[in-house]
């Protein structure tokens, strides 16, 4: 009985406590005051309002001043003379190598890696990107990092590992490693970086393995790259049976297939596997392009232009290579506005490049307005492609009721003057994610 009794006594304590955690307290919220708002959408700025936040989403946009709420805890912001925005989005990103050398990320140890991913995130947030598709790298930990509030950094939509043929854009192993034994795995391969396939069971093997880890949607090799030591930019990765594989493997799993590609024969063979997005394109002629709008295909573009500096030496054939593709990228662009293609903002950086200055290239092309709902309305389109596998739910890349609370507060107007985004530090009073003040 005395054994009973103290049972008991100890459900009714822990009785007591759930009760007491379940309470109603004071919900915090933080109202920005007098702010423009640019909500992704729309080609002007809004007229000064009322913007209040509670927890992680807008609750209300007003022209009329919005009462304090007197149980909660509010943190007030005067926004005279900014703009409210959404979080920028980054469509193309590899944060675990943005900030290493070719030669670090080759031979350095994967704790290393790591740690310099997590100051790539936190620089990122702080410029503004508060979500990002990672297109292929060992991110899965760093995700889960952040996501825990370990770390901070942006939100990501993580492919895991780029899956790759023999000898093409994700093969990173050394000549010497070639021919690999049967079921041997190389450096890239062991940290999760690359998976290396060469048939359709093992391309749908690896795309499975994927996402069985968490990826969101699934990234292949299907053309010759800059950075990698083995294919020109003109050759063409895996067969139509081999995508197929990837794509179906995807679907089963209610999400979708990207592809680095450059040229018209590699991009025209992944369409008609099903691939939904094109990673790059710089070569693409005005056929490929009109079948791309036709079929409703992503183009993931970047603002690649030469600008005289480059990771490469001089001469070498990734230098070739890399001034290939910037000849084409004005041409794209051209392309993708002529059919209005659903194209996707990103930056791309690798190698310690600097990514704030990219989104302010976009006014080659560009007005400052579409440039903005590139990188935010629409590249959140595209996250919403990986549909149940997508990580996070709510609505991004708008200013709106019901929307989650990913915003920054700009000084001054990037609507008139895109460049004032080149400077982060200067420029953003306010970076908001998930409703929570990451700086101010």
């Amino acid at each position: 009985m005395s054994l009973k009794r103290s049972i008991l006594g100890l459900v009714s304590v822990l009785f007591c406590v759930v009760s007491m955690a379940a309470d109603p307290t004071p919900v915090s919220t933080v109202l920005f005051q007098n702010v423009r708002v640019f909500n992704g959408i729309a080609r002007e700025l809004s007229a000064p309002c009322h913007v209040l936040i509670r927890g992680n989403v807008i609750e209300k946009v007003s022209a009329e001043p919005i009462p304090l709420d007197h149980n909660a805890m509010t943190k007030v912001i005067d926004g005279t003379g900014k703009t409210l925005m959404p979080g920028l989005i980054d469509a193309h990103t590899h944060l675990m190598f943005a900030n290493l050398s070719p030669a670090e990320i080759a031979t350095a140890d994967v704790g290393f890696i790591n740690v310099a991913a997590t100051k790539t995130a936190h620089e990122y947030l702080m410029m503004g990107y508060t979500s990002v598709r990672d297109v292929g790298g060992p991110v899965l930990g760093l995700k889960r990092g952040i996501d825990a509030g370990l770390v901070p950094g942006p939100r990501i939509w993580p492919c895991g590992a780029m899956i790759s043929q023999s000898g093409g854009h994700g093969d990173f192993r050394l000549p010497t490693e070639m021919p690999a034994p049967p079921e041997s795995f190389a450096y890239s391969e062991r940290i999760g970086a690359a998976a290396i396939a060469d048939t359709p069971d093992l391309v749908r093997k690896r795309v499975r393995e994927q996402l069985a880890l968490g990826a969101t949607q699934i990234k292949l090799m299907a053309g010759g790259g800059v950075a990698s030591s083995y294919d020109p930019l003109d050759v063409t990765q895996y067969s139509a049976e081999e995508l197929r594989a990837a794509v179906e493997a995807a679907e089963n799993w209610g999400t979708y297939v990207t592809v680095h590609a450059y040229t018209p024969r590699a991009v025209r063979q992944s369409i008609e596997a099903g691939v939904k997005c094109i990673e790059h394109g710089q070569l693409l002629d005005d056929a490929t392009a009109k079948l791309m709008a036709e079929k409703g295909v992503w183009w993931s573009l970047q603002p690649f232009i030469d600008e005289g500096k480059s990771a490469f030496a001089e001469g070498s054939a990734n230098r070739r290579k890399q001034l290939q593709m910037y000849a084409g990228t004005d041409t794209a662009y051209l392309l993708a506005k002529k059919y209005k293609i659903k194209t996707a903002f990103g930056n791309d950086a690798l190698f310690r490049e600097r990514v704030g200055v990219n989104i302010a290239k976009m006014i080659r092309w560009y007005t400052p307005a579409e440039a903005l709902k590139m990188a935010t309305a629409d590249n959140a389109e595209l996250l919403g492609l990986s549909g149940p596998r997508t990580a996070y739910a709510g609505k991004l890349g708008v200013v709106e009721e019901g929307a989650l609370a990913d915003l920054l507060l700009v000084n001054g107007n990037p609507l008139s003057d895109l460049l004032i985004l080149e400077n982060p530090a200067k420029t953003l009073s306010v970076i908001m994610k998930d409703g929570k003040v990451y700086k101010e």
